[in-house]
This record gives structure tokens, sequence and C-alpha cells, in this order.
């Protein structure tokens, strides 16, 4: 585990700030040991599933240790989902016990409403005062009385370390599994990149439930780095946090960087403490780079990956002659989705299989494969079979490669509009929006048409205290691009929906119109 190695090797360091409370390595080690202890008493056995429901807290990070350690399968769940949608999950995971923030009470009491297989329920912070019809039981008493050592379980390196459920935003979510070989191979591969060291503070601001944030858990455990729990995102909370904790590194979606940037207070912060953001899930503009990185005065690397992929594929980490390029020539690839991941074959593929020019024009299917990558979908193997192609696992997501080797996602495959015959890229309209001063967020996609098939909508979020009208944002566009790529609706919205990762829930946006 390790996180034996860093009690070991940093027995009195800070490894996790919770709020106002800190743990050491060795007293994180102590609490998960009594954890894993807790568990063996309730007869789990290697292989068994134990769920969480919780904002980022220690309880998190000593959870995700304790199930490694006695052979469990850890199943994060993504409490922005609906009852029924977690009941689903805990059916199909086949969950035995459910570790829970006992701000869900409300949410897990909808849950049991539902047909599961829980055995339990363990409570972090204070026990509701209500009946779920399965026994419960205190977090931090769960602790107490079992401290001690627990026996480890001999786990083997293919076995299931993980289930996470993805969003289900291509239909039914489908859980993940991701080996310990795979989480660990991954965290070895983000301290070469990132060269994490034991200075490092990791702000977990983007949700633990998500590998955008979780894969952090282990690698920056295993250098000795500092755990720093934003337990809820609000962007004056985590710049203070930043200045406050020290914050030398991050994941934060491109809304989280936004309403930073945006945020009238940004210039009260002191950010000198980051040496790199991380941001993924969306393509960037350059101009967006541009400003993060003006504004908190650090690296930046654009990310792309998956739940399937542990998450990480590829990093915009600029190769050493690039980097004698000029600002402008170097913005460019920074914003660019990036080169391979340590240890990720990539390849951009198209229609008959063959790869496609490296000429940034010829579009193609991202396929990758690698020791990071899942072994398959939890007791799906047609869907397991059909992800993979020869050992590759067949994104969906569409890309041009340029010389350097790096590529530029276009569109996810099943977003590309088609609209008189032309092929529109949400991405390329996407970034035109993002030029508009008034523009906060905005999402393209495309809805039936009898005139053109497909026609290019948009839906835009406006900066705080801002107006405009569908005609000023379409004739904005048309300055910019093509005519058959301007959007022909303009939709207004005060938030743009989202998947628990943070990435934009388009088929939430496009399914009002399928019945028009």
């Amino acid at each position: 585990m390790t996180l034996n190695k860093a009690v070991d090797f940093y027995p009195a360091k800070i490894a996790v700030v919770d709020g106002d409370r800190s743990f050491t390595y060795t007293e994180t080690g102590k609490r998960t040991a009594a954890l894993a202890s807790f568990f063996q008493g309730r007869a789990i056995q290697p292989g068994d599933r134990i769920s969480i429901l919780e904002v980022n807290s220690h309880a998190f990070l000593e959870t995700y240790y304790a199930a490694a350690g006695i052979g469990a399968i850890l199943n994060p769940l993504n409490y922005r989902l609906a009852a029924k949608e977690i009941a689903f999950i805990l059916s199909d995971a086949g969950s035995r016990w459910l570790v829970a923030g006992s701000r869900f009470a409300d949410l897990v009491s909808g849950i049991l409403q539902e047909d599961t297989s829980l055995e339990g329920i363990v409570w972090i912070g204070d026990s509701p005062s209500l009946s779920y019809g399965v026994p419960y039981y205190d977090y931090e008493n769960a602790i107490s009385t079992h401290a001690g050592p627990f026996k480890p379980a001999v786990v083997r390196e293919d076995d299931v370390a993980h289930l996470y459920y993805t969003s289900g935003t291509t239909g039914r979510p489908k859980g993940v599994m991701l080996t310990h070989k795979n989480v660990c191979l991954h965290a070895l591969g983000t301290i070469a990149e990132l060269k994490l060291v034991d200075s490092d503070v990791w702000g977990h601001i983007a949700p633990m439930f998500h590998l955008a944030d979780a894969w952090a858990t282990f690698a920056v455990t295993w250098v000795g780095g500092r755990h720093v729990m934003v337990d809820q995102f609000k962007a004056e909370t985590v710049m203070a946090a930043i200045e406050k904790k020290r914050i030398t590194l991050s994941n934060l979606i491109p809304t989280m960087l936004n309403l930073m940037i945006k945020h009238p207070k940004v210039g009260q912060f002191d950010f000198s403490s980051l040496r790199v953001i991380l941001s993924g899930g969306a393509p960037i503009a350059p101009e967006v780079v541009r400003n993060i990185t003006e504004t908190f005065r650090c690296d930046y690397i654009q990310t792309y990956g998956m739940t399937e992929t542990s998450p990480y594929l590829t990093f915009s980490i600029l190769k050493q002659h690039l980097q004698d390029l000029s600002p402008e020539d170097q913005l460019k690839f920074k914003s660019k989705t990036g080169r391979p991941f340590m240890g990720i074959d990539l390849k951009v593929m198209d229609e008959t299989g063959n790869p496609v020019s490296a000429d940034e024009r010829q579009v193609g299917e991202i396929w990758v494969r690698g020791d990071t990558i899942t072994p398959g979908y939890w007791n799906l193997p047609v869907e397991t079979e059909q992800a993979f192609a020869d050992g590759w696992l067949r994104t969906g997501d569409l890309a041009v490669v340029d010389t350097e080797g790096y590529i530029n996602i276009v569109d996810r495959k099943k977003d590309m509009i088609v609209t008189g015959g032309e092929n529109v890229y949400s991405t390329e309209v996407e970034n035109v929006l993002y030029m508009h001063p008034k523009v906060l967020e905005a999402a393209v996609f495309g809805v039936p048409d009898e005139t053109w098939g497909e026609a290019v909508t948009a839906a835009v979020v406006l900066k705080a205290n801002e107006s405009a009208t569908e005609k000023e944002i379409i004739q904005f566009c048309k300055q910019h691009q093509a005519a058959y790529k301007t959007p022909k609706t303009v939709v207004f919205l005060e938030e743009l929906p989202k998947t628990g990762s943070g990435k934009i829930y388009k088929k939430a946006l496009r399914d009002p119109h399928l019945g028009k």
C-alpha cells in the first residue's frame, strides 16, 4: 500500500488538512487500519463492494485505502445523482456497505426506498436519528473501537480495486473496473509527468468521487505530499484555500476556473504557492489559457482522459524544444489536448482503420491502449467487447494530429453536427462564442431540422450583470466563421447542466428539442 510507505517515510508529516482538522501520516495510517478492521469484522471479503457517498474529506481518503487494504472494491458515488440513479448503481455493483456523509441523510433515505443489496451504513458526522431498515454505525466510533492492526488481503495486480460508474451521457451508467495495476501505474505516471515531490500540496477541489481528482489520492500519498480537502466549490473559498493552505497544484474544471478568474475579488488573493493548474473535461481556447496563466501566474496543463483510462491520456506539457518558441506559439500548444500520457499508446484512426495524416486537418477517432486502461465494464461482456478493437480502446472522441504528435479534440463522435451536408464540430463554434466579451459559458449541439438535417444550436451563460440578444450573438459568430457553422438558435441559460466530472451534459440540452 502506498499509504504504508508514506507512514514509514513521513510519520510526523501532515498528510491531510480538512477544515480545522489535520492528520499526520501516522494518524492517517492508524485510522485507515481501524476502518479496515471494522469492515473485516463485518465479514467483508476480498472482491466485495463498499460504496461511498461523501464530499471531499479525510474520511474519503481513509475509505479509499481501507478498502484497498482488505481487497474490497471501492465504489465512489456521485452525490449529484437522484436516489433512483444511485440505487441502480448500488444494486448493479452489489454493494454490501455504504459509507455516507450525514448531510446526505435525505438522499440515503430515498435510496433505501429502492431495492439495494446494502447490509449496513457507516455515517460520517452526526448519525441521523432515522430508521433505515439496515444497521448503521458512526464513522468515528467505528474507528475508535477497532484501533489496532487488521489482516491485509493478498491482492493481485489484476484484481479490481475501484468501480466507477460513467455519467450516463450515452445511456445507462456502466461500471468501469480499474485494477490495482491500473491505479498504481497511473499514480507513478503522474508522479513522473508532474514531478510530484513531498513538498507538494494538492488541493482536492474537484469531487473525489470522480477520477479527475481521485487519482491524486494515490500519487500525492506515494510521494508524501499533503492533501487539502475542499468540501464544495465556491470561488472565493477556493481562492482563500490556495492562499492560506499554500496549495501547489490542483485539477480544476473549466467552469471553476472561469468563475475564479471573473470573481471581483480575484486580485485580492496570493496565488504564489501555485506551480501548476491542470484542467480538462472540455477543449479550451488559447485566450482562456492566457487568462488562466496571467491570473494565477503558474504553469497550465490541459488534460484529456476518461474514466476507462484511470483517467489521463494526454497532457499539454511542452516538449523541451517547444519551450524555445515565442510565448504566443507556446500558448497554441498549451491549449491543445496534448501529447500521450506516460505509458499510453495513442493513435487517431480514420473510418477505414488507418492513421490520419499529421496535418491538423484530417479528423479521426482516438484509439488508446496501455497498462492504465480498464479491463472492461462490470458484468457487461458485450459492451466491453464493443469498446475494444484488437486490444485498442475506441474512445469515441474525434481529433486531429499535428507534426509534433500533439492531438486536438474537435468533438465527441456523437456530438458532431451534420448540417446541410457539412460537418460542424461543436468545439470550433464554442471557441468563437468564448471570444465574445459577455459570454461566460457556451455549449453547441445539433437539433433535428427538416431543412438542414440538423441545426446548429447554442446554449449560452452570460457573465454577471451582462445582457445580450440572440441576434447579437449570431451576428458575432457570423463575423468569425462560416455561415453554415453559425448557430441558428441561441438559448440563454442561468447555468449549463453538467455531469459529476464537470463536463457539460449536452444530452440534457439536446433532449428537450427532440420532440419538436
